[in-house]
């Protein structure tokens, strides 16, 4: 898809790019939703999308819902989104650094931004507050 394209797109569920002129070769353009407070970053590489990286929205009670496999990625406790993935069929790749990915989907799911969030007892985020998805191999040439 092409940035012009992508743009539209984003324009279409209302969205709006925050830069007005973000030229025919962006790298990336920040689309934002004024009532929930939503963003995400749209990825280009020569001319074509290639990710998406999606930020959790500050406002909870927003009408806005982001999807994986049906299931809400930034209101479902992030285990137990992991874990219904994973009932799906889903590859998990789980790490203690709060990144986690879907390799097969091409998907990486984060709780560690410097957004307040609401948290468990021991301080740690209870929800996923942001997902990047990708056409491309993010693991590497290795594989790791």
């Amino acid at each position: 898809m092409s940035p012009a394209e992508s743009v539209r797109a984003a324009r279409e569920l209302g969205f709006a790019p925050s830069e007005p002129d973000y030229g025919d070769t962006p790298g990336q353009v920040l689309c934002e939703h004024e009532q929930s407070q939503t963003e995400f970053n749209l990825g280009f590489t020569k001319d074509a999308l290639t990710d998406i990286h999606v930020y959790r929205l500050r406002v909870e009670s927003a009408d806005v819902t982001i999807t994986l496999d049906e299931l809400d990625v930034f209101r479902t406790p992030s285990e137990l989104l992991l874990e219904r993935l994973e009932e799906r069929g889903h590859t998990v790749e789980q790490n203690d650094d709060g990144v986690d990915t879907l390799p097969d989907l091409k998907v990486i799911l984060s709780n560690e931004s410097s957004f307040e969030y609401p948290v468990d007892e021991e301080g740690d985020p209870i929800f996923f507050d942001y997902v990047l998805v990708t056409s491309v191999d993010f693991r590497g040439p290795r594989g790791d």
